[in-house]
């Protein structure tokens, strides 16, 4: 799953520009990591919606663990989905150009995201059992961003996210 997001990630790589860059990473090593992360974040979107759609009846449990995955993560998320906005502000001129960039890739994003899950879907047998493993998969390791990806974390914290 990691490199399917990682290639269809690349479209969103291909609009962006980046923001001013410590000397110790660069803004290709940012983008690309922040693209990797991002990518894995939105396959468990695409996973969890895919199930949802192929096993009503399973719905219930994996929503549920869907929603403590998230409830535990939630500093982590909220600090993608920050970063992937400040990207999208870097490459706007002002307010309206970023209103309708965020727009834009937003929905970029969220078609990627469907397609992901339409290729879930054309194999159900694969799917079936990757559903009955999401409970588990949320509560585990494999499913914390910050683990999985440590390496592109220590890439993206080199660059500091602007104080509220």
């Amino acid at each position: 799953m990691r490199s399917r997001w990682w290639t269809a990630g690349a479209f969103v790589a291909s609009f962006l520009c980046t923001a001013a860059a410590s000397a110790a990473v660069t803004a290709s090593e940012y983008r690309t990591s922040l693209l990797e992360v991002y990518g894995r974040y939105q396959a468990v979107f695409a996973l969890r919606d895919a199930c949802s759609t192929a096993f009503p009846a399973m719905k219930a449990a994996n929503e549920k663990a869907f929603t403590g995955w998230q409830s535990r993560h939630r500093r982590l998320h909220d600090e993608l989905d920050q970063r992937f906005a400040l990207m999208i502000r870097a490459y706007s001129k002002d307010d309206k150009d970023y209103a309708r960039n965020f727009g834009k890739y937003n929905g970029a994003v969220l078609r990627q995201r469907d397609e992901v899950k339409q290729s879930l879907l054309a194999d159900r047998g694969d799917l079936e059992v990757r559903c009955k493993g999401l409970p588990e998969f949320l509560a585990g390791r494999d499913s914390d961003l910050e683990t999985e990806f440590a390496n592109e974390w220590l890439v993206l914290r080199q660059w500091q996210l602007p104080s509220k």
